[in-house]
């Protein structure tokens, strides 16, 4: 399936082809993208509206998040995160909770990867929101995703967040697979609010 203009320049973002303060043009990206510059524009001025990008002067950049945005996010992500966890407990199926333990498994081999460790770590918070079986949590948590996507870099890079990030993953998924909703639940906002203190930590490090 082909991409349209804004998934294309959504993903660039996402994967930091694009990072916040960047400059957006146009041309450039009807270019890279292979497609005219009317799709282009339309997708930047959605992405706009959305508040992915921001003006500066006549120019658009792609958006930063600040302190106070930072920890608004987080504090949204973590108490919908948490209910995905705790639907998923009480509607996943036996299928999809041996997805999430082969995940877990699978990422062990991934340690010395940042990028490679983030992408997954993606892909095993989508696999829960799906099992919570609840689509409007999903479409909700997508838009929390989407403006991650401001976040330039990964908290996993952070030294030895991979190997903890991974045990929290495997108790997230202990407690579903044994249809503990409340711990279920418990694990995951704890999860989050130990990736929102290492970035904390992280950032307040690179400002000095």
């Amino acid at each position: 399936m082909q991409k349209d203009a804004y998934t294309l320049i959504l993903d660039a973002i996402d994967t930091g082809i694009y990072r916040p303060g960047d400059r957006l043009v146009e041309s450039e990206l009807a270019e890279r993208f292979g497609v005219s510059r009317t799709p282009i524009r339309e997708a930047l001025q959605r992405l706009e509206t959305q508040s992915l990008l921001a003006r500066d002067g006549r120019s658009l950049i792609v958006a930063s998040l600040d302190h106070n945005q930072l920890s608004e996010l987080y504090v949204v992500r973590s108490e919908l995160e948490g209910l995905a966890a705790r639907l998923a407990a009480h509607h996943a199926t036996k299928e999809e909770v041996d997805v999430l333990k082969e995940m877990v498994a699978d990422d062990r081999a991934l340690m010395n990867d940042p990028v490679a460790l983030s992408r997954s770590n993606r892909r095993f918070h989508k696999q829960i929101h799906l099992a919570s079986h609840n689509r409007y949590l999903v479409q909700q948590l997508d838009l929390v995703y989407r403006t991650m996507a401001l976040m330039a870099t990964t908290s996993l890079a952070a030294e030895g967040r991979g190997e903890g990030a991974l045990a929290e993953h495997a108790a997230i998924v202990d407690a579903i697979e044994k249809r503990d909703e409340d711990r279920a639940y418990e694990a995951l906002k704890k999860h989050i609010s130990t990736a929102f203190v290492t970035r904390l930590k992280r950032d307040s490090k690179a400002n000095d």
